[in-house]
């Protein structure tokens, strides 16, 4: 494999993974306040629920919000993870990368006005790390058993 082989290898590997970083970022501010979610998560509620009362439809709104963060930091482990295929413990490494991405987003949000951080949703975001990886890793060794198991015909 020459140079701009494995150069492109990695820039495949590593982007979406650093993409989806600041994906995350960007929600953290202003993009992924409740104010600015309402305007769209509001009226798909409003569709759906039409004779749903205000409180239970600003229930609602909350899961959705606090699914998004499981969700969002469950694609962020499996990309950290894809993105280190060359690495040892890379399941570990990118269960940090979650942990640490979840504090800088939580401070961030800690100072924007729009935005409140809290720890509860650290956890609830390295949950979501965690539960990709395990489910990733459960499958990765499912396969390898699948592939030295002896055929049968």
């Amino acid at each position: 494999m020459n140079n701009s082989d494995k150069n492109w290898r990695r820039v495949s590997l590593y982007a979406p993974l650093f993409i989806w970083i600041g994906v995350i970022f960007f929600l953290s501010g202003f993009g992924g306040s409740v104010d600015n979610t309402s305007r769209f998560i509001g009226p798909l509620l409003r569709f759906f629920l039409p004779d749903a009362p205000p409180e239970t439809l600003a229930i609602y709104h909350f899961y959705i919000r606090k699914a998004a963060h499981f969700t969002a930091y469950a694609i962020l482990a499996l990309l950290a993870y894809r993105a280190f295929v060359n690495l040892r413990r890379r399941a570990w490494i990118s269960l940090i990368v979650v942990a640490l991405v979840a504090g800088l987003d939580e401070t961030n949000q800690a100072f924007s006005p729009s935005r409140s951080g809290a720890i509860t949703d650290v956890f609830l975001d390295l949950s979501g790390g965690v539960a990709a990886l395990i489910g990733v890793v459960v499958f990765a060794r499912r396969g390898t058993k699948a592939k030295s198991l002896p055929r049968q015909s």
